[in-house]
């Protein structure tokens, strides 16, 4: 629609101060702020309305007209609700520029023009899905009329039908829709399957959005790429993805255009959250630094004192530690991947259950060349034992998509160090991290975690035995048996491996297998007959043990 048209409509209150050779101007949108420089949320055509609270001194009117013409902004409307009659120094700056200005009564309200011209532009447009992207941008301004990803997400909604949500690279739901009657939770499990799929799609270099079908629901995949990042198989691990359940085959280019727009505008939430974590990670960087140059343990402590209220707001003391590292290698890739495991690191530490991305502002992660490092608070009544994370656990719903990212050539390790009291011990924690994440570098697959309660176990010892050396150590003990059994169908190995399991006892072993003692004795006696070995000895029971556990 035309400004001329806007002022020619009575119920909008608007007084034209200068511009009037300019009425014919096209009106693509309309945006609401106060920002000083709101030029990162203009695309040019749009009426920009505004409170002037941005106006301090009589320069920033200048300085404030100069960016909305270098933007391409169509007019501009000052309310005086506020501060009263528009400024002179207003009036003069837009007219120098040749920007229309217009005085907005005070009886009128900026959401009254703003629904207004929102319904004019979309009718004129006949169905013109740009004039939705245009309110989701003015509802993501940092301004009074700003909002979030669910805000988006609920205009997606409302206004096209459609539901969607924002997804980490693990699948953790970040923000989604609401229909009538219907939640924004996906189905459980659905969001690691749909980041899985992107992961894979973006890795097979099939370019976004990514249509997948998952127990008969279409969805489509769109990457939230931010500015300023080069592509590559780096920063696809760490990239949110737009979720909408829909069948895109028969879109047109407008809708999916409005789509792209609104990834645009999540991108810009991304940056302002990562912007957040920038104290947390100088607090981690910190602590490495000293925990690695051998500082006292004293000023470790204090560090730690201002961490733990950054990390644990209203928690009355300092909280117990836990170290966790991470490690993301590609195969014949010597550059280091210490930024994208830092990003891994801070996903895969926030709780798997919960939505948004606030749980990780109690997680810190450093990182330094190839390796990310995670000071992570526990409870301060928390004593140690048996708490704190898991290395089990940690990977659970992070391991198949992330598997699908790292394809056939990167690698994700992870360990885990058992929870520490004070200062003294981070270092110790963190040497017991490094080596756990080495267990679990040890072990194959692309996802791989190992904990400190397994480096007091002989599985500490399992991985770093040569590949030759464990061959020739279960073939000498196990291959006569497994010979046995597919000629006789005897399950010599199922009985040996239930017979270490009750800890050589008779009675149970035979329960659990339902035999008699005498044919479980017959089958012990023959697995000793057939490898020489007498299953009396602890020595024999022991190899038996690990020739099991390393096949």
């Amino acid at each position: 629609m035309r400004l001329r048209a806007l002022l020619d409509t009575a119920s909008l209150g608007l007084t034209l101060l200068g511009g009037e050779d300019e009425l014919e101007r096209s009106v693509r949108s309309i945006m609401t702020t106060d920002l000083r420089d709101p030029s990162r949320y203009l695309s040019g055509g749009e009426l920009v309305l505004t409170g002037l609270a941005w106006r301090r001194e009589p320069g920033d009117a200048e300085r404030f007209v100069r960016i909305l013409v270098a933007e391409g902004v169509a007019g501009l409307g000052a309310g005086t609700a506020e501060l009263g009659p528009v400024p002179e120094d207003l009036v003069e700056a837009c007219a120098r520029h040749r920007l229309p200005l217009f005085a907005v009564a005070e009886a009128v309200s900026f959401a009254s023009i703003t629904e207004y011209v929102v319904r004019q532009v979309s009718a004129e447009r006949a169905g013109d899905l740009a004039a939705v992207v245009d309110r989701h941008r003015r509802l993501m301004t940092s301004g009074p009329a700003g909002g979030g990803p669910d805000v988006v997400l609920d205009l997606l909604g409302s206004d096209l039908d459609l539901r969607a949500w924002v997804l980490s690279p693990t699948g953790r739901q970040i923000a989604g829709s609401t229909l009538t009657g219907q939640g924004p939770e996906l189905p459980e499990g659905r969001g690691a399957r749909l980041a899985g799929a992107h992961l894979a799609a973006a890795r097979e270099g099939r370019p976004g959005p990514c249509r997948v079908t998952l127990d008969d629901t279409a969805y489509a995949l769109f990457p939230v790429r931010q500015d300023g990042r080069e592509e590559g198989r780096e920063t696809l691990l760490s990239e949110w993805l737009l979720a909408v359940e829909a069948d895109i085959a028969d879109w047109p280019a407008e809708r999916l255009d409005l789509l792209q727009g609104v990834t645009q505008l999540i991108a810009v939430e991304r940056e302002r959250r990562d912007a957040a974590r920038t104290v947390r990670r100088r607090l981690a960087q910190e602590v490495l630094e000293l925990v690695q140059t051998g500082a006292a343990s004293t000023e470790i402590a204090a560090r730690l004192r201002l961490a733990a209220p950054v990390l644990l707001p209203g928690t009355g003391g300092a909280p117990h530690w836990q170290i966790v590292v991470a490690r993301v290698e590609w195969d014949g890739d010597e550059g280091p991947g210490g930024p994208v495991a830092q990003a891994l690191l801070e996903e895969v530490l926030t709780a798997p259950g919960t939505s948004g991305p606030e749980p990780s502002d109690r997680i810190a992660v450093a990182h330094t060349g190839d390796e990310a490092v995670a000071l992570v608070p526990l409870p301060a009544t928390s004593d140690g034992d048996g708490e704190g994370l898991r290395a089990t656990a940690l990977l659970a719903t992070a391991e198949e998509p992330l598997g699908r990212g790292l394809a056939d050539d990167g690698r994700l390790t992870v360990g885990v160090s058992a929870p520490v009291h004070s200062a003294d011990g981070l270092r110790g924690a963190l040497e017991e991290a490094r080596h756990a994440r080495r267990v679990a570098a040890a072990r194959p697959g692309r996802v791989c975690a190992a904990g400190h309660e397994e480096l007091a176990s002989h599985v500490l010892l399992l991985p770093f035995v040569p590949d030759d050396v464990r061959r020739a150590f279960t073939a000498r003990l196990l291959d006569p048996l497994r010979d046995y059994d597919r000629r006789h169908r005897a399950e010599l190995i199922p009985t040996l491996e239930a017979f270490l399991d009750c800890d050589g006892s008779w009675t149970r072993c035979a329960g659990r297998l339902h035999l008699h003692v005498n044919t479980l004795r017959y089958r012990v006696g023959r697995i000793e007959q057939l490898t020489g070995r007498d299953l009396s000895r602890l020595e024999d029971k022991l190899d038996f043990f690990l020739a099991l556990r390393m096949s």
